[in-house]
């Protein structure tokens, strides 16, 4: 391809991301709105903070500049640009590269049959997370415990919130013994795939963010696992002590339901 022809693409790539970006209200992607906002539609950095890519590397790649970026990376900016099937695979071929199957693009979902059954579990907490411990489907009692709805969908991660979340950690009186079994059993999930970009940069991100999380990550000896948190205090300082118990739900996808049993 010729000089000329490569820079024109480059020039409709970049046109094309920024038409998406200055699209997008923070709104739109569950961030607040604040006043002064001097340009149209979301930043740079909240693209790249929503994509989970380097600030640095998603200017580059807006600007059109001749970099090598991965699928991953492209399937994670076509997320937080909200592009539909046929955007992606324009954003895709702007970038060279081949577009990926539709279920690759896709945020994991759950079975009709899987949430009428999260629903039918009325008193007992449950939801449905993947390998990286994002949680894609929960019930009601879930949701009175741990507010999903009210959460931005990449704040939906067990391990972010116990780790990251003050507001949680203050309710959890048991968070010196909970943590640590937690992070336990998430090592051993990030074992399964210790390559994979977007585990390792969450695992990355919370070690910036949780010096327990940046301490404990790495070290030997971590055996006590767990699935969730044993005790919670509600709004109202109600303490609920807990067992848990894991069913798999699509062993393909990594996809397990966690019900809470009160003691």
């Amino acid at each position: 391809m010729s000089g000329r022809s490569l820079a024109r693409k480059r020039k409709d790539l970049s046109d094309f991301v920024t038409r998406h970006r200055n699209k997008l209200t923070p709104a739109d992607v569950g961030l607040p709105t604040t006043g002064g906002r001097r340009t149209p539609g979301l930043r740079r950095e909240e693209v790249a903070s929503l994509a989970g890519v380097g600030l640095t590397w998603y200017i580059w790649f807006e600007q059109g500049r001749d970099i090598q970026v991965s699928e991953s990376f492209l399937l994670n900016v076509a997320k937080a640009l909200k592009l539909d099937d046929a955007e992606c695979n324009h954003l895709f071929l702007l970038a060279h590269r081949r577009p990926p199957p539709p279920e690759a693009r896709q945020w994991p979902s759950v079975d009709p049959l899987i949430q009428q059954l999260l629903d039918d579990l009325t008193v007992r907490p449950a939801y449905v997370s993947n390998l990286r411990w994002d949680v894609i489907a929960w019930n009601a009692a879930a949701d009175d415990l741990f507010d999903f709805s009210g959460r931005a969908r990449q704040d939906r991660n067990i391990v972010r919130m116990v780790f990251a979340d003050p507001e949680l950690r203050r309710r959890l009186p048991a968070w010196q013994e909970d943590a640590p079994r937690l992070l336990a059993q998430f090592r051993h999930d990030l074992a399964a795939a210790p390559d994979d970009p977007d585990m390792l940069f969450l695992v990355q991100d919370l070690k910036k963010v949780s010096p327990d999380f940046r301490r404990w990550i790495e070290q030997p000896g971590m055996e006590n696992y767990g699935w969730g948190v044993g005790v919670v205090l509600t709004d109202d300082g109600t303490r609920h002590s807990f067992a848990h118990q894991m069913l798999t739900v699509d062993e393909h996808r990594h996809l397990k339901m966690i019900v809470y049993f009160e003691r």
